[in-house]
């Protein structure tokens, strides 16, 4: 019986003692009869040869976003592509689904947990934020703290959801990812909008609105993303930056914030929040330092997402409708960052002009203003949305 040694050895190597605990029943040729005992039936190129033979269909995850990335590839080769070929090999091939175990692997082959999820899904990408997490600043000074996969991060408010224990495949189900959708449940599928909130009695609101434009109560914003260049690695000693996934480069940002985000209209016209994806600027060092170009501006585009921090309370009326800045229409009288004379290409990172949304667009400045009159109708709610807020105050002060 020697030779099963081998045999059992390839399942432990390949799929981890997790994943035999979890299919106790089977024998380990039923993973491993296609191509011999050392083929990886959860890799991605194993299709329907692996783990998709049981589970059918879910090979179609790798055709789709997680697996192809293709709206990522798309923008590096239209901005930093230009100047390095070989740019996303360097610096953004190390979240690519290379098989089934990337999710699967610490869970004993069931659901992922949200940790799970968060290996990729961290930094300034989608779900990082979900715990409360947000990116600190680049600088090696401000990596202090506790760390999660080698990532140290500010403290937030977490979504209300992950408080209350829901995790990532609660609305993002294995069957909606491999079909290439980005969920399985939105908001009302499981909340009925309550009429006893203002908001909620305002139709405009319930129609042209996603419910995370106002439950959304922070977002990680990155302004101003920079890519350093160096041919001399002695070149890094002058800076003091948290070393990336390439040798050959180092990336910061001109500002993070993480408050309210700005708001736009996404790819179904509703409004929504938006964000940088990314307002991208190259440096090769070695140029620079030669009198060469520095901080070439390469795209400035937004993206319309949802970020996951809802919470059941809402922004004043004022946070929307009185103020430009959220939609980009930042008056020259609140403008507190002087971007010209930094020579980053653009007046200011909250005005629309030279910028564009990927998924969708920013909100026209007619519709804007038509939204910002303060009619009968607006007055009134408004009015009682604050005489509700202070009955609230009252009530809560009580001992």
């Amino acid at each position: 019986m020697r030779w099963m040694i081998p045999v059992i050895v390839a399942c432990y190597l390949a799929i981890g003692h997790n994943a035999i605990a979890a299919h106790p029943i089977m024998e380990c040729a039923s993973c491993h009869r296609q191509g011999g005992i050392a083929s990886d039936p959860a890799s991605r190129y194993s299709r329907k040869n692996g783990c998709a033979s049981c589970h059918k269909g879910y090979e179609r995850v790798f055709d789709h976003a997680m697996g192809q990335r293709t709206g990522e590839r798309q923008f590096v080769q239209r901005s930093y592509g230009r100047f390095d070929s070989d740019f996303w090999g360097k610096n953004c091939s190390s979240c690519h689904l290379k098989g089934c175990l990337d999710c699967h692997s610490d869970s004993a082959l069931s659901k992922p947990t949200v940790a799970a999820c968060q290996r990729c899904h961290n930094g300034y990408y989608t779900g990082w934020e979900y715990a409360g997490r947000a990116p600190r600043e680049d600088n090696m000074r401000y990596q202090r703290g506790f760390a999660i996969n080698g990532e140290t991060f500010l403290k937030m408010l977490p979504d209300v959801h992950y408080s209350l224990g829901m995790t990532c495949g609660a609305c993002h189900s294995m069957s909606s990812l491999a079909e290439g959708k980005k969920f399985s449940k939105g908001c009302r599928d499981c909340h009925k909008p309550s009429q006893k909130i203002i908001e909620h009695r305002i139709q405009a609101h319930m129609q042209r609105m996603e419910c995370y434009a106002c439950h959304s109560a922070w977002a990680p914003q990155e302004y101003g993303t920079f890519f350093l260049r160096f041919r001399d690695q002695k070149q890094k000693e002058d800076f003091d930056l948290k070393p990336g996934q390439s040798a050959e480069y180092l990336r910061s940002a001109y500002l993070k914030k993480q408050d309210a985000p700005p708001l736009g209209i996404n790819a179904s016209g509703k409004i929504s929040p938006i964000r940088p994806m990314f307002i991208a600027y190259y440096t090769d060092i070695m140029q620079a330092r030669n009198n060469g170009p520095e901080n070439t501006l390469l795209a400035s585009e937004w993206r319309a997402y949802f970020p996951h921090t809802v919470q059941r309370g809402s922004v004043i009326c004022e946070g929307c409708h009185d103020n430009p800045t959220r939609f980009l229409f930042e008056p020259h009288s609140r403008q507190i960052y002087d971007l010209n004379k930094d020579g980053m290409g653009v007046e200011s990172f909250w005005l629309q002009k030279g910028q564009r949304v990927s998924n969708g667009s920013f909100m026209d400045e007619a519709r804007y203003l038509q939204m910002s009159r303060k009619t009968p109708a607006y007055t009134k709610a408004y009015v009682e949305k604050w005489k509700n807020i202070l009955k609230h105050g009252e009530h809560s002060s009580r001992p």
